[in-house]
């Protein structure tokens, strides 16, 4: 299945509605607190020789900074306009890193991406938890094709208990923060799985779990007391049907 083109213009809508300034998204957060430390998890099991594809990119901000850790990178989006962003983003910085807008759910459009790039490893950061719940089997086996049976994968979501960080800083005396509030006005539905359902649809995906642990994902935003919103996540450290580890 496809998206439906209510999920589809609402991502489009959020990212021409948001400016090219960094931490303008509220979960795009420094490197150094997201992809830096998801890489140190990733490389004990990766080949950093073979390109990387970093799944709902968004600016491309995880993206460029993957690409000084693996042989190539390229960003895949839902939305143009994100992709847009991220391109802007990486004129002239040398890393040539390739964004390209991709629907994960579109078998055709994923499989052709590896016929192009051949088996890669795939970073995919908080997609399958805010995906619509009939498309998220599709995202896993998107993961699958993409890595096959060479690549490896890191997938990162938000658990159920993200959602009480998240109602804590909406029910403020002033209402949700204003990045959050810009999430939320364009009808984008963050931690919406369960739990148990991303380990499940992974392994349905035939995806093998090499190693995983609890985390969380640092936000741009703020409690109205100060303290940066870290929303509570789960790892994942993924390999195809048929991989040798």
């Amino acid at each position: 299945m496809n998206v439906s083109e209510n999920y589809r213009n609402a991502w489009e809508s959020y990212w021409r509605e948001t400016s090219d300034a960094p931490g303008e998204a509220i979960w795009d957060s420094a490197p150094a607190l997201t992809s830096v430390p998801h890489s140190e998890l990733l490389l004990p099991h990766a080949d950093t020789g073979r390109t990387i594809v970093d799944l709902g990119c968004g600016n491309g901000t995880q993206t460029r900074y993957l690409a000084t850790r693996f042989a190539r990178a390229v960003g895949v989006d839902l939305s143009h306009a994100a992709v847009d962003h991220a391109r802007r983003a990486g004129e002239g910085d040398g890393t040539g890193v390739e964004f390209q807008q991709l629907d994960l759910t579109d078998t055709d459009a994923v499989r052709a991406l590896h016929a192009r790039l051949g088996d890669t490893h795939a970073y995919m950061r908080a997609v399958i938890h805010q995906s619509e719940p009939g498309a998220r089997a599709a995202v896993a086996a998107a993961v699958a094709e993409l890595i096959g049976t060479e690549g490896r994968a890191f997938v990162v979501e938000l658990t159920a208990a993200s959602r009480q960080v998240l109602q804590q800083a909406a029910s403020a005396p002033d209402g949700p923060p204003p990045k959050l509030r810009r999430v939320f006005h364009h009808g984008l539905k963050p931690a919406d799985a369960s739990d148990d359902e991303v380990p499940r649809l992974l392994r349905e995906a035939g995806l093998e779990i090499l190693a995983d642990g609890d985390t969380t994902l640092p936000q741009t935003e703020y409690m109205a007391d100060g303290t940066r919103i870290d929303l509570p996540a789960r790892w994942f450290v993924l390999a195809g049907r048929g991989a040798d580890e």
